[in-house]
């Protein structure tokens, strides 16, 4: 493995960097394992609950409780536009959240689905997965997935159009989105029309350069990786004994599956895995569109919305949607 030391990243876009200070003075770049319980309960002044940010965007929720991984109950929440017609049929959009498989809730990052709502009459189901380390894998990839089951069993009632059926989910939630794909590949159903990766949380081996490169440095560095994987995975990370559907990374096949839309920064910890999982769909005679934005860290178009390269991406997410729900 290359030195740390010996290694240089890749600059921040001067536009982000300008931001990230401010970023690092709330939140440190390295998450530990104590830091879980105040995560968790954090509070960040003058952020909108989520029924305030619903409303606020014009869509209206209502919670459903579902059997999860075990038969144990787990919620979903179906989100749509407050004034979608009784009738409509739309598209549907299964969402799995980020927060690194240990933070973070059904309403983390939903807000980003909006426009799509509004624009295609759709509707999203996100999952109230559990978190580890007290539910460590299979559980939150099998919570996940217990939740598409669902979702595609009640897609009559819902008003989803089965044909147009993703699955989206950044950082940790698009490694479950692309975990949940993969199973729904070998279980034979249900059927996506394609996957939304949005800088996805891939691989617990902890070996590429780019995960060597963001260490104690942007959002979710190295050691907050690490964390995150230690606490799905306890002793298994980074041995044989990992499942592909909890390291995606980890699969030797990646045919047959939906078309896939993969981002990521170039100078955040998931970049090398991001890469190779587009190149490993491609090998496989798969479609894969795949976007490295130049200066990004982690996550960066929400905590940085106002900034240039935040809008390209979010451009480049919308383009592929609209393509691929026709």
């Amino acid at each position: 493995m290359t030195d740390t030391a010996q290694l240089r990243r890749p600059p921040f876009d001067p536009e982000l960097a300008a931001a990230l200070s401010a970023i690092d003075s709330s939140l440190p770049p390295t998450l530990t394992p104590d830091m879980i319980p105040a995560l968790r309960s954090m509070v960040i002044p003058g952020l909108p609950s989520a029924a305030e940010a619903l409303a606020h965007a014009g869509l209206v929720a209502h919670d459903v409780t579902i059997p999860g991984y075990g038969g144990d109950e787990i919620v979903v929440s179906v989100i749509q536009s407050k004034d979608r017609p009784e009738t409509a049929t739309g598209p549907g959009f299964f969402f799995t959240h980020g927060g690194g498989m240990i933070i973070g809730d059904r309403w983390t990052g939903v807000i980003a689905l909006t426009d799509w709502l509004h624009r295609y009459d759709g509707v999203a189901v996100t999952v109230e997965y559990r978190l580890a380390p007290e539910f460590p894998d299979p559980v939150p990839v099998e919570d996940c997935y217990a939740g598409l089951l669902w979702t595609a069993a009640n897609a009559a009632d819902l008003g989803i159009d089965l044909d147009r059926l993703l699955i989206a989910g950044g950082s940790a939630g698009g490694g479950l989105a692309a975990g949940v794909a993969l199973l729904a590949r070998d279980r034979r159903g249900p059927r996506l029309a394609g996957q939304l990766l949005m800088y996805p949380m891939l691989d617990d081996r902890d070996q590429t350069t780019s995960t060597l490169q963001i260490d104690g440095v942007g959002v979710w560095d190295r050691g907050s990786n690490v964390t995150g994987w230690s606490a799905l995975l306890g002793d298994r990370r980074g041995t044989d004994d990992v499942s592909i559907y909890a390291a995606p990374s980890r699969a030797t096949d990646l045919s047959d599956l939906p078309p896939a839309f993969i981002d990521c920064g170039s100078a955040e910890v998931f970049r090398d895995e991001d890469v190779a999982y587009a190149g490993a769909i491609w090998a496989a005679g798969g479609e894969a569109e795949l976007h490295v934005w130049p200066g990004g860290f982690h996550a960066f178009e929400g905590l940085v919305p106002q900034a240039a390269l935040s809008r390209e991406m979010v451009a480049a997410r919308d383009n592929w949607v609209r393509r691929i729900l026709g």
